[in-house]
């Protein structure tokens, strides 16, 4: 019986230590954005990241701090607060399927977007190589190079974005 009052003990004293080292770490931590916990002393959030575009890209928010809104997309990402990286990675390679899902997001790098290539999937149809323009028409109308709309409902959303921060967000995936 004595022993397990000491285990009971030991318990309740982890339990709190825990609580009280994450209370701890919400007095001088917060989030500035989805994923990316910064100390609260100062910490300007644009410093995490070498431009605007590369923010948008990881984050879903520009420079101002403001989130990108979507006007159609997977219901997921509206509950996610989503950005490309979620679906087309760090590298911009996509493949791998999305969350919830059997959608597997294309290559967005430049130069595969802007290069001939061949349907990737059976049911993707071949259309026309992407230009700057085209690229910033799929990400805020969902419509490829060939005049078809994307499939916003489970894949590419529609992001409602200035057209300073398309540019940014087009400069940075020129780097991918």
């Amino acid at each position: 019986m004595y022993v397990g009052a000491i285990n009971m003990k030991s318990s309740l004293v982890i339990a709190a230590v825990i609580i009280l080292t994450g209370l701890g770490g919400l007095l001088f931590f917060t989030y500035d954005s989805p994923g990316n916990l910064k100390p609260i002393w100062g910490s300007d959030i644009k410093t995490n990241f070498q431009s605007s575009g590369e923010r948008i890209y990881y984050t879903g928010y520009n420079d101002t701090g403001q989130q990108i809104e979507l006007s159609l997309g997977p219901i997921w990402l509206y509950m996610h607060g989503g950005s490309c990286v979620d679906c087309h990675g760090i590298n911009g390679r996509g493949g791998v399927p999305v969350m919830m899902g059997d959608a597997i997001p294309t290559d967005i790098t430049y130069e595969a977007l802007t290069s001939e290539h061949e349907a990737e999937h059976e049911k993707e149809e071949e259309h026309p190589p992407y230009t700057d323009e085209s690229i910033k028409t799929a990400i805020r109308d969902g419509i490829n190079p060939a005049g078809e709309l994307l499939d916003p409902t489970y894949t590419m959303p529609m992001w409602q974005m200035s057209d300073s921060d398309l540019d940014d967000l087009l400069e940075y995936l020129k780097t991918l």
